[in-house]
Order: C-alpha cells, then sequence, then structure tokens
C-alpha cells in the first residue's frame, strides 16, 4: 500500500488511506494544529456554544410564544407548533446528505455557512405575515441547524487534547441549556413587551455578532480527505452506534410531546400565565446538569444515561399523576431539566466512541435522529393534544422514556458499555 508523507509538529509520519473496499491511493492530508494540553480554548470553544444557544432558541422559541404567533398569522396553535417540527424535518433530511457531500470542506468555512443561514432565516421569519412563507423560513432554519449540529461535536473535539474531549464537548453544547433556562424565558418575556418579531430580529443581531467572533477564535481544520469517507450502511453495522441512535430518538420525541405544547399543557392546570417560570425552573436545572455531565462524563457514561432517563421517566410519571398541584409542575420541571441538560452531550459522546473513525457520518445521524424527534414531538404532541387532550402528554412522554431506559440498561456491551477505554 502507498504510503503519503506528511509533516507534523511531531516529525514527519505517514499515512495510509483508501477510496473503497478494492481501491488504495494516497491522499495528501493538511495538517493542524496540535491542542494544547494544559488549558482548554474557552474562546473558541464558547463561541461554538453560542452557535447552539442561537440553534437552539430558533427552534424552542415558538413554544413560548405559541399563542401570540398563532393569533399573528392567524391559525391555530396546533398549526403554528409545526413551525417547530418543519424546522425538524428540514434538520433530519439534511444532516446526513449535507455532512457527506462537505466533508472535505475547511471546517470554519461551514460553520460560518450555516451560522449565516439563521440570520437569513430569523429576518425572514421576523417579518413574515405569511404562514407558508414562515414555514419555508423554518425549514431553512432546520437545514443549517442540521448541519451546524453534525460539525460542532467533531469540532470541539478536535480542538482539544483527548483527555480533555468530553470536557470540551461539555462547553460547546452548553448553549442548549442555556437557551433552555434563560434564552427563552427571557425571548418569551421579551416578546410579551416588544412582540415576537422584534425577538427574532435580535436574535439575527447576536447572530451577526457570532460570525466575527468565530472569526477571531475559532481555529480552522481540513476537511477529511474523500478515502476518509465511511458509508452510511457500514457506520449502521459498528457494534453500538444503533442502540445510541435509539435512545436518542425516544428520549428527544418525549422531551418535545412535552416541551414543544407546554403552554397548552398548563393553561388548564391555572398555570398559563407561568409559562416563562416553568421554562425558567427546567432550564437552570438543565445547567446543572450540563455542568455535572461535563465534570464526569468521561468516566461514568453508562451511569449518567441510565439516570437521565430514569429521572426523565420519574418527572413525566409525576405529570401524570399529580399535575393538579402546581407545586408538583414545578418539581417535575426541575427534575426533567436535571435529566435532560446533559443528553446531548452524552448521547454524542457515546456515538464518537462507537462509531470511532467514521464518528462524522455517526454525528449526522445522531442529529437526524434527534430532530426527527423534535418532528415527530410537534406531530405526536398535536394530534394528541387535539384527540386526547393534554393529560395525554405525559403519559406518552412516560411510554418512550421507560423504551428508552430498556435500551440503554440492555447496551452494556456497546453503546453505553459498563467500561470504557482510556
Amino acid at each position: 500500500m502507498p504510503l503519503a508523507p506528511r509533516l507534523t509538529a511531531s516529525g514527519l509520519t505517514f499515512t495510509l488511506t483508501s477510496t473503497s473496499d478494492d481501491q488504495i491511493m494516497t491522499t495528501p492530508t493538511t495538517p493542524t494544529p496540535l491542542p494544547c494540553h494544559d488549558r482548554l480554548p474557552w474562546a473558541g470553544l464558547l463561541a461554538l456554544g453560542t452557535a447552539g444557544f442561537i440553534t437552539i432558541m430558533t427552534e424552542a422559541l415558538p413554544a413560548g410564544i405559541l399563542p401570540a404567533m398563532s393569533d399573528d398569522l392567524d391559525v391555530s396553535e396546533a398549526a403554528t407548533g409545526q413551525t417547530v417540527t418543519v424546522y425538524a424535518i428540514g434538520s433530519a433530511v439534511a444532516a446526513v446528505p449535507l455532512t457527506a457531500a462537505t466533508i472535505g470542506w475547511p471546517r470554519r468555512r461551514l460553520l460560518l455557512l450555516a451560522i449565516a443561514g439563521f440570520a437569513v432565516a430569523n429576518t425572514i421569519t421576523a417579518i413574515s405575515h405569511d404562514y407558508v412563507l414562515t414555514m419555508v423560513a423554518r425549514f431553512v432554519a432546520g437545514v443549517v441547524a442540521g448541519l451546524l449540529w453534525a460539525l460542532m461535536a467533531g469540532y470541539a473535539r478536535r480542538m482539544v487534547a483527548p483527555e480533555q474531549r468530553g470536557r470540551a464537548m461539555a462547553i460547546a453544547m452548553a448553549g442548549a441549556p442555556v437557551a433552555l433556562s434563560v434564552g427563552v424565558p427571557a425571548g418569551t418575556f421579551l416578546a410579551s413587551l416588544v412582540g415576537w418579531r422584534y425577538t427574532f430580529g435580535i436574535m439575527t443581531l447576536l447572530t451577526l455578532v457570532l460570525i466575527g467572533w468565530v472569526l477571531a477564535t475559532v481555529p480552522d481544520f481540513a476537511g477529511r480527505p474523500r478515502g476518509a469517507r465511511f458509508p452510511l450502511r457500514c457506520t449502521l453495522r459498528i457494534p453500538g452506534v444503533v442502540p445510541v441512535l435509539s435512545v436518542t430518538l425516544v428520549v428527544v420525541l418525549a422531551h418535545n410531546v412535552l416541551y414543544t405544547y407546554i403552554a397548552p399543557l398548563l393553561v388548564p392546570l391555572g398555570l398559563g400565565d407561568r409559562v416563562d417560570a416553568v421554562l425558567l425552573v427546567f432550564g437552570v436545572l438543565s445547567l446543572v446538569s450540563i455542568g455535572i455531565t461535563g465534570a464526569l462524563v468521561d468516566q461514568w457514561l453508562r451511569t449518567l444515561m441510565i439516570t437521565s432517563c430514569a429521572l426523565f421517566a420519574a418527572a413525566t410519571l409525576a405529570l401524570g399523576l399529580f399535575a393538579a398541584l402546581p407545586w408538583v409542575v414545578f418539581v417535575s420541571a426541575a427534575t426533567w431539566g436535571l435529566a435532560f441538560g446533559g443528553a446531548a452531550t452524552l448521547l454524542q459522546t457515546a456515538s464518537a466512541e462507537a462509531a470511532g473513525e467514521a464518528g462524522d457520518v455517526a454525528q449526522s445521524l445522531v442529529v437526524t435522529c434527534w430532530n426527527t424527534g423534535i418532528a415527530g414531538g410537534g406531530v405526536v404532541g398535536g394530534l394528541l393534544l387535539t384527540g386526547a387532550g393534554t393529560a395525554s402528554l405525559a403519559w406518552s412522554a412516560l411510554l418512550l422514556l421507560v423504551t428508552g431506559l430498556v435500551v440503554t440498561v440492555a447496551a452494556r456491551r456497546h453503546g453505553f458499555p459498563s467500561s470504557r477505554p482510556a
């Protein structure tokens, strides 16, 4: 087999590459900076975290402003809830093909392209008075979100030394719980003061600031050579990948059945004016969860994932049995946040470690399952809301979470192993 020389900080090394099972070729590689082993690149990782913040804000904000957005667009709340669904569909259908098509692109160029897509989509959402145009903008936002999420986990892991990857991913993924804990409640409150359209406009301004931040602090990395691509079917055959994807799907589906329709769920309980407070409680505990996950994920991935599923199931059970008690709703929201806040880090870490060199493809599959869960949550939740009423939301979520817990416990050898290599 031919060897391709490349010069690195540690000397001259050689790389073997292939483009298929029966063809071997030499592929030039581009050296990338070696990560610093004594400290984390906080500025760059926080920029990635802010990108995740904007992604989740764009996705989840309609859940907090559903009644106002519905009235303004002159459609039902169930129809407005589909703005979350179509966003998720865009991510689900785009993540795998876009990741495959752009795998050789310079990473920072791709990251900036995805971020700029949010500025365009949120601007259109802010000014559109047409439901169809709004849905198109939401679909575009979902497409760039799928690309961004597939990119971020690998990006964060490449910015640091191997022993720092868990913490780096936790920082990069922290934007999601910050958005849920601070961003969406603040956006909901701001929308009540100035209108939901101005809230989306402010998000566009934040996106423009982020573009400059990324240019200043995030290093560029070369894309993978063509010979490094892994076929989708081969990635799915890697032991552990399918269990991780299955758990991702059911956990996110359960979350979005509840989260997308949190406002209609709270109104019959007399908490319609406390949506922002319930979301704040959920989000604050999500921040606690992401801190715990970042500190422990490198050693306790399996334990954390089992605990996450079990706590989330307990929260939904309490909502199903005792939702008439306001304090139970707040305790359940806290438990839900503690369970779900670190889920993205746990699932993407499990996927990356199970897939190994096929990590990029596996991450895009996680994004696809994640956003299929979001889309499914919008559709299933809407059907439950109009057909069986709000009480059915918690029980449906509980059934999904029990399934996820069973799969996690069963994936002892691969996916969520009881012991992990150093």
